[in-house]
């Protein structure tokens, strides 16, 4: 089932990010970071922070009481932004993550948004792939990777980001 997340949600979804995209323990699936960055993803904190902005939503998937896969959605200025979307890395590959991305494409209507857009790193090409198999579109824009908190990941390397859009 998917809901929108609560504060409560927050050290649960900060475990669940960070085992998805961070250390060994992402490497089980295809969306880890491990070999992009050290150091974690989010905290409890940041999580709970966005849980609570205005114009943010944080849908969670939950099966049997467990988080299983979550999506950031922010709305801009009538377009979506979709980020941190996250599956629990034994279970990539199984529909939750189309499930997760189906219902950040119904939150954008319902929000009235003309389109969707987000940002991947540049190098993470089977991302890039998967959501253009989905009906997303390389945009040409490049954003530069500018995160100087080293509690949220060190790079390993020089890396960019690429915006990619799919209009509703």
């Amino acid at each position: 089932m998917i809901s929108k997340a609560v504060v409560e949600d927050a050290p649960a979804l900060d475990k669940l990010v960070n085992s998805a995209y961070r250390g060994d323990s992402s490497r089980q699936g295809w969306t880890t970071e491990a070999d992009l960055l050290d150091g974690t993803r989010t905290d409890a904190a940041a999580i709970a922070e966005l849980i609570q902005t205005p114009r943010t939503t944080l849908l969670k998937y939950v099966e049997e009481n467990e988080i299983l896969g979550c999506v950031e959605l922010r709305n801009q200025d009538s377009k979506l932004y979709l980020g941190m979307l996250t599956v629990k890395p034994h279970l990539q590959g199984k529909g939750i993550g189309k499930e997760l991305l189906n219902a950040a494409e119904a939150e954008a209507k319902n929000q009235k948004c003309t389109s969707i857009f987000m940002t991947v790193i540049s190098v993470r090409k089977e991302l890039i792939d998967w959501y253009l198999r989905h009906g997303y579109h390389l945009t040409g824009e490049r954003k530069p990777f500018a995160f100087n908190d080293p509690r949220f990941g060190q790079p390993k390397m020089k890396l960019e980001f690429i915006v990619l859009e799919k209009k509703l």
